[in-house]
């Protein structure tokens, strides 16, 4: 699994938006370490805490650190010169709170290290759909080609179900789908009849969150390969559960 470091220039602030994140986890967490403040009380980054944090989650698979502010960035960077470990480290670009809640929630499903990055560099693009200002967002190269071909492509599985939960597809119902798609062998894509948005590949956080769906909406679900059918099936019975919103 994934760990993860976020520096930010505000303990409160990062811990503020870590335990956000972890309430849209399922099971078992990333490692998560917090760089934070300067010391004694004073606002700012240090390097040698951001590369002690790293060494702390450091896994096999990678490290990727999320930053606040400009100087996090630097303290992020200058860190690098540092560390002890061997595993891969990336720096992402994302937004901090958004990025942080796409990398916790992919993290826990047993993403790449590339596709942590990819999805977390795309986390503002749910907030813009929202806005009326729509970025098409897909999880993988090969989930694009499955998007852009449409949800009911030929072969495929597919079932048609309406959002019964209050809040329709927000951020935790979005993130119990990349859970649940995570243990299937398919590629999943979801899109949302009624307002004619989508598809969108199932396992992308924000892709999903941008769909901009709500309850009463008509959602197709659509998966090919080998487990096709068994992913659908649970994803339209989470659907027809409300999310386990409704208990």
């Amino acid at each position: 699994m994934i760990g993860i470091v976020v520096v930010s220039h505000s303990p409160r602030l990062a811990e503020a938006a870590v335990e956000l994140a972890l309430e849209m986890v399922t099971g078992v967490p990333p490692a998560i370490a917090i760089a934070a403040g300067a010391g004694d009380g004073v606002i700012g980054t240090d390097a040698t805490k951001v590369a002690a944090a790293i060494d702390k989650v450091s896994t096999p698979e990678g490290v990727i650190v999320l930053m606040d502010l400009g100087s996090a960035v630097l303290s992020a960077a200058m860190a690098l010169e540092f560390i002890e470990t061997d595993n891969p480290v990336r720096l992402s670009d994302a937004p901090f709170v958004e990025g942080i809640v796409a990398a916790v929630v992919l993290a826990a499903a047993g993403a790449s290290l590339d596709e942590i990055s990819r999805e977390a560099h795309h986390a503002m693009d749910a907030k813009q759909g929202q806005l009326d200002l729509p970025v098409p967002v897909v999880a993988s190269p090969d989930d694009a080609e499955s998007a852009i071909a449409g949800s009911a492509i030929a072969g495929s599985v597919t079932a048609e179900e309406t959002l019964v939960n209050p809040d329709g597809l927000h951020s935790r119902p979005a993130a119990s789908i990349v859970k649940a798609v995570s243990l299937f062998d398919a590629k999943v894509t979801i899109a949302d009849l009624t307002t004619g948005t989508g598809p969108v590949a199932a396992n992308s956080l924000m892709g999903l969150m941008s769909l901009g769906s709500r309850t009463g909406d008509v959602i197709r679900i659509s998966a090919t390969g080998p487990q096709a059918a068994e992913a659908v099936e649970r994803l339209r019975a989470m659907t027809v559960d409300g999310f386990g919103e409704l208990r």
